[in-house]
C-alpha cells in the first residue's frame, strides 16, 4: 500500500499533536521522587529535592540513600508525636516510620496548600523538607507561618521560601 506525502505528514502531524497534548492527569501521575541522603561520616543528612511543588493527586516517594542511617519522612501534625501543625488540616498527616538504607515511602497528596515535614531523628539537623501542591494560598497558608511551635532552628532556617518553590518548581539542596 503505497501513502501519498499529504498522507504520510497529516498522520505525522497528528501524531505529534496527540505526544505534546500531556494531560494534566497524566502528569499528576507521574512519581516525584525524593532522596533522603547524608554524608557517609553522618555529620550532615538531608533531602533532596528540600522543595517541591505537585499536582494535585500527584505521589511522592521518599527513598533512603544514605548508607549509614535510617530516615524518616513525617509530617508536621499533632497527629505526629504532637508536632504544630504544618499542613493543610483537611490533609491526612503521614509518618514512613524507619526507613533503612533503599528502603521507600510513598503518599499522594490531594488536598492543595502548603505541606512541611522532617525526619525525626534529624529534624534537629535540618532535615526537614517542603511541599506544595497547586498552590500556597489553598487551606490557611498564612495560619502556617506563625506555626513554629517548639520546631529546632536548623530546621526552621532550612525550609526553602515557598516564593522560590512556586517559581522554579524544585528547589535542591545547596
Amino acid at each position: 500500500m503505497m501513502f501519498t506525502r499529504r498522507q504520510v505528514l497529516g498522520g505525522g502531524g497528528g501524531l505529534v499533536a496527540v505526544l505534546s497534548l500531556r494531560s494534566p492527569a497524566l502528569l499528576a501521575d507521574e512519581v516525584v521522587e525524593i532522596r533522603m541522603q547524608g554524608r557517609d561520616d553522618g555529620s550532615q543528612v538531608w533531602f533532596d529535592p528540600i522543595g517541591i511543588l505537585v499536582k494535585p493527586g500527584q505521589t511522592v516517594r521518599w527513598t533512603n540513600l544514605n548508607s549509614g542511617n535510617s530516615h524518616t519522612t513525617t509530617a508536621y501534625n499533632p497527629a505526629n508525636l504532637d508536632r504544630p501543625l504544618r499542613m493543610p488540616k483537611v490533609a491526612e498527616p503521614w509518618d514512613s516510620g524507619y526507613l533503612l538504607p533503599n528502603e521507600s515511602f510513598s503518599a499522594a497528596f490531594t488536598a492543595r496548600g502548603v505541606y512541611d515535614y522532617y525526619c525525626i531523628p534529624h529534624e534537629h539537623a535540618g532535615m526537614v523538607g517542603r511541599i506544595i501542591v497547586g498552590g500556597p494560598e489553598a487551606h490557611g497558608w498564612t495560619e502556617l507561618a506563625g506555626a513554629n511551635g517548639d520546631l529546632p532552628g536548623e530546621a526552621l532556617k532550612a525550609f526553602p521560601k515557598v516564593e522560590e518553590i512556586m517559581t522554579r518548581g524544585i528547589v535542591r539542596r545547596d
